[in-house]
């Protein structure tokens, strides 16, 4: 799943993360790829045949598919990785969307279940590597768990994000405020209180989830529900550009490749 190691003159061994560097790029395309996972499943419902379950075993599939690209890959690819991305927002969302539609569950309960598997799954991951950090996803195993935690937060963001904005009754305009406004709040915590990078990183990546859902309702939705009315097509299609315009660019420059440095054993 990795490059084979390169080797300095201390044996130094060198690999290739599978996930970029967190920069102002990774945070954007994110945002962005949780908007069209949050417009791209309304418009998956609204727009075809398909029933909200027989779309979301579809898109099951089709996450399958990707992350067999992304786990076959020696190194992270930004057209692999951030496709997965895009692909694992749509299918979080739907299963949200399946729990409380098909199956009656609370936003309530689902948001709780969500926090506690999430719990679970960085209990089990750090229980067995030792770290939950992202700049050491070097081996098949830290990956399958990387990804795990990655659905498990657009299940759980999809849940607080509709939680606040329909059954609380903020709005997804002011949701999507509050939420920015917290993760602002976390990144101050990390660059100023000195709060563990790893903690901030995944608390950021959970809000951000909820943030983008509600930007993606509130320029998809009508007028009527407190939206501007772009509708699922145009709203998906806009940010689906953007972020392809951004993946070519990181592609050509390069400059988000994360490279490790791993001692060799004694």
């Amino acid at each position: 799943m990795t490059t084979t190691p390169t080797s300095t003159q201390d044996d130094t061994r060198i690999l290739y993360n599978k996930v970029p560097l967190v920069t102002l790029f990774f945070w954007v395309i994110k945002i962005m790829a949780t908007t069209v996972g949050e417009t791209a499943a309304d418009w998956l419902i609204q727009h075809t045949s398909l029933t909200l379950v027989s779309t979301l075993w579809l898109s099951v599939a089709v996450l399958g598919v990707m992350l067999l690209f992304q786990f076959r890959a020696h190194r992270y690819v930004p057209v692999w990785y951030w496709s997965t991305v895009v692909v694992i927002s749509i299918v979080g969302t739907l299963i949200t969307d399946y729990l409380t539609d098909v199956m009656g569950l609370s936003l309530w309960v689902s948001s709780a279940a969500f926090t506690a598997l999430l719990a679970v799954v960085f209990a089990v991951w750090h229980r067995q590597e030792r770290t939950l950090s992202i700049h050491s996803i070097v081996t098949p195993k830290r990956e399958a768990f990387y990804w795990l935690a990655i659905l498990c937060t657009f299940a759980l963001g999809t849940a607080a994000g509709d939680l606040l904005a329909e059954k609380v009754n903020l709005g997804y305009l002011t949701s999507g405020l509050l939420f920015g406004v917290a993760i602002a709040a976390v990144a101050v915590a990390w660059r100023v209180l000195e709060v563990s990078a790893v903690l901030t990183f995944w608390i950021a990546y959970i809000l951000t989830r909820p943030m983008g859902a509600s930007i993606g309702d509130y320029l998809s939705q009508p007028h009527k529900h407190g939206g501007l009315a772009l509708g699922t097509t145009r709203t998906s299609e806009i940010f689906l550009a953007a972020i392809l315009v951004l993946v070519v660019y990181l592609t050509v420059s390069k400059r988000d490749i994360d490279v490790v440095e791993v001692e060799p054993a004694p």
